[in-house]
């Protein structure tokens, strides 16, 4: 990748990101109908008195808990889906990043890597070499997937500022089934780097 594919800082309309080639990043993408409009509608109602960053961290935390309480149709609790999604992540590894950590639960998906390229093709890459194969066979999967699409049109991301924030966001990718009732321990879930690392 050249220095003129990298984007710095830039916004997607809404708050700024960092998309710089090597630096780690923390991405989380969820599937279409993971939350229903009228939930986030809920998300517009904005604490007064508090920071941007304040009611940030606020609207991700409301928007974490609503994930893992199993909002939409949980395609990616279907082991084909979650297969699917799994060779998507590991495909480009070594190549187009550095995957250190991810997790694939019931909605969503967490992801921490290195990119060498830039950070939203990569996350498109992803949704749409696994949209395609899972819309394909939804019928056959016995799959409600509601409309036409699978995954929502954008994704969160934030970069890795310090040795004990990405210990931080590596536990809590790995503890992220336990603390959704799924599992008792991280490596018990199958869809994750924590149960890869046990074999």
């Amino acid at each position: 990748m050249n220095s003129g594919d990298s984007k710095g800082w830039n916004s997607r309309g809404y708050m700024p990101h960092l998309d710089v080639p090597g630096l780690l990043q923390s991405v989380t993408f969820r599937l279409a109908d993971s939350l229903p409009q009228e939930v986030l509608r809920e998300l517009d109602i904005e604490p007064t008195g508090s920071c941007e960053r304040q009611r940030d961290l606020a609207r991700r935390r409301q928007i974490e808990h609503w994930l893992d309480s199993g909002w939409g149709c949980c395609a990616l609790k279907h082991p084909t889906v979650a297969e699917i999604v799994e060779n998507a992540l590991l495909h480009f590894d070594g190549d187009r990043y550095r995957l250190v950590s991810w997790c694939i639960m019931p909605n969503h998906v967490h992801a921490l890597i290195e990119p060498n390229a830039d950070l939203g093709r990569i996350v498109q890459s992803w949704k749409s070499f696994s949209s395609r194969r899972v819309m394909a066979s939804r019928e056959a999967l016995g799959l409600q997937i509601p409309g036409s699409h699978l995954w929502m049109r954008d994704y969160w991301d934030r970069y890795i500022r310090d040795e004990a924030h990405f210990r931080a966001v590596v536990d809590y990718v790995h503890e992220n089934p336990v603390k959704a009732g799924l599992v008792k321990t991280s490596s018990e879930w199958r869809w994750s780097s924590a149960w890869r690392m046990r074999l």
